[in-house]
């Protein structure tokens, strides 16, 4: 009887001992996609906040050179009214 509690608590032991390891590898795997991924997300992010910064520049410089067009047109106008 003894020897059937004993060996139960051994198998008991072993096999927490080896869940224990499976979970704790798992944790570390888990881990290291979850880095992997979130590098790739920052990456993307970077590269994103780059380009909107980029429109908004071009946002900015569009109103001005529509002005500039506009004016440059009058002023064209302006000298062909003057030579015809």
């Amino acid at each position: 009887m003894i020897e059937t509690v004993l060996a139960a608590i051994i198998t008991g032991a072993a096999t927490l001992a080896g869940v224990l390891i499976s979970n704790s590898r798992h944790a570390r795997d888990m881990e290291s996609r979850l880095e992997r991924a979130q590098a790739v997300t920052d990456t993307k992010l970077e590269a994103l906040t780059r380009e909107v910064r980029m429109h908004n520049e071009l946002a900015r410089r569009v109103p001005v050179l529509e002005e500039q067009l506009h004016s440059m047109s009058h002023r064209l106008k302006d000298v062909e009214h003057l030579r015809s």
